[in-house]
């Protein structure tokens, strides 16, 4: 089943607040996620809502890293979704996790732009969830 991209949306809890708190910091996180994920940064925009919570976007030729945080609940919405055979979007997900200290994570992976034979497109959705706290270093 061949597929245009790979798109994976997930619900992160547990985050650091002072991480997803800071604009800066996350596009820093997201620079590298990218280049981790193999994928080429074409243009970058973040901004810091009052008093907390953080919006940006990092895009790259595959196309794009998004997310939204709520830095007052540990949550940040996270979306990464890429095209070609090149990227690993599941790799730039892993970090910003990592990065993010996440203790739970609700991932879904959508395989779109499924071709079918009447020249429509279809899509597919796996979801599964983990819990995140032993890989970043808590018993």
């Amino acid at each position: 089943m061949d597929t245009i991209g790979h798109h994976y949306i997930v619900e992160a809890a547990g985050c650091d607040p002072n991480v997803i708190g800071d604009a800066n910091k996350i596009r820093e996180i997201f620079l590298e996620a990218a280049k981790r994920g193999n994928m080429e940064v074409k243009a970058s925009y973040f901004f810091k809502f009052s008093p907390m919570g953080v919006s940006g976007v990092v895009i790259v030729a595959e196309s794009h890293i998004s997310v939204h945080t709520w830095p007052e609940k540990g949550y940040a919405a996270l979306d990464v979704y890429t095209c070609g055979e090149n990227a690993d979007p599941e790799k730039a997900v892993d970090y910003i996790l990592e990065q993010f200290k996440a203790q739970y994570a609700h991932v879904s992976e959508i395989k779109r732009g499924i071709e079918e034979e009447d020249r429509t497109f279809t899509h597919t959705i796996l979801t599964w969830e983990e819990r995140l706290d032993r890989r970043n270093g808590k018993p």
